[in-house]
């Protein structure tokens, strides 16, 4: 287990992953947290990133540094959402191996998985089929993170984990509705709605689609539970011959996009109708990740959908 005073590196602290992942580091007792704004190190600088590494020389890292957002921005950016995070990640996992930290756990996403995988989506669905076009760039990037991952392990003998939950949301989330995940573009559009009066509130899509929803400290907590895992349990997910170095982190819970709508309505007190733009991509039709071997583990949610959209309306509203 990471002791307390291990020196623990959290890329993109400052994020809504890597503030909940601080957030539950100072809770257990972790004290020697290495921490540093985009200012002070820009980890799509390799040299700046190596001299980091060679002078900190960190036990154990987090890596939630990653550029982000939803449909809209996945579609409109895709060469640094592709660029960005491919030097990210080669640059931490590389000097992770340089430096010869003791775990790494590499954050990325469900939407790594086929657009048409076998529901729920298994770690070994994992390059099954074609990528869900909208946001293939970001998918293409986290997949070659956790290829990484498995080539240090396999050639260094490193200790590099890949976890992928499914959708985030929770405070310091983004709300700004071209960039923002349809979460917190739901919760600002219906609350300025309610703000301006309005009738109604038109969301993309047909609203048919299902998606899973995972509250972000709960997140932070699997991910200090995998770190935390006993050597046996641990090296078990990374040589895993069907997936190694690859697991899943969600709630095993899914609604229809239609009927979130509805509950983020209920949450923001908004009054009106919800009208459907159909002529609006859908993306992806399902996305429930199988969750089975964090919860073999030990591991499950503690936060419900309902409380963790009031929680994030709440600080939407201390913080916009």
């Amino acid at each position: 287990m990471m002791h307390q005073d291990a020196k623990i590196f959290v890329a993109g602290h400052r994020g809504m992953v890597g503030s909940a992942l601080v957030r539950a580091l100072q809770a257990e007792g972790y004290r020697n947290l290495l921490l540093r704004t985009k200012g002070e190190l820009d980890l799509c600088k390799q040299v700046a990133v190596e001299a980091f590494f060679e002078e900190f020389r960190p036990d154990y890292v987090f890596l939630a540094a990653a550029r982000v957002g939803g449909i809209i921005a996945n579609s409109s950016y895709k060469g640094e959402f592709i660029h960005d995070n491919l030097i990210i990640q080669d640059n931490i996992i590389h000097n992770c191996w340089k430096s010869g930290v003791t775990r790494l756990l590499f954050l990325g996403s469900t939407c790594i998985y086929p657009k048409f995988a076998p529901q729920p989506m298994q770690e070994e669905h994992l390059l099954s089929g074609f990528l869900e076009p909208t946001n293939d760039a970001y998918a293409i990037a986290k997949i070659a993170g956790i290829y990484e991952c498995r080539s240090y392990n396999q050639q260094y003998g490193t200790r590099y984990l890949a976890a992928m939950p499914n959708n985030l949301y929770g405070p310091n989330d983004n709300f700004d509705l071209e960039k923002s995940h349809v979460l917190p573009a739901m919760i600002r559009k219906f609350h300025e709605a309610k703000e301006r009066g309005d009738d109604t509130v038109t969301i993309w899509g047909s609203g048919t689609p299902l998606r899973e929803f995972l509250q972000v400290d709960d997140l932070a907590a699997a991910c200090l539970f995998l770190m935390n895992l006993d050597d046996d349990s641990y090296g078990e997910l990374l040589n895993n011959p069907a997936a190694p170095a690859l697991i899943n982190v969600g709630s095993g819970q899914e609604i229809s996009i239609y009927d979130l709508a509805l509950l983020v309505r209920e949450v923001v007190g908004f009054s009106g109708s919800v009208l459907l733009d159909e002529s609006k991509p859908d993306g992806t039709p399902r996305k429930l990740a199988d969750s089975s071997r964090i919860h073999g583990l030990g591991w499950r949610h503690a936060i419900e959908l309902r409380e963790g959209i009031a929680g994030a309306y709440q600080w939407f509203l201390e913080n916009r």
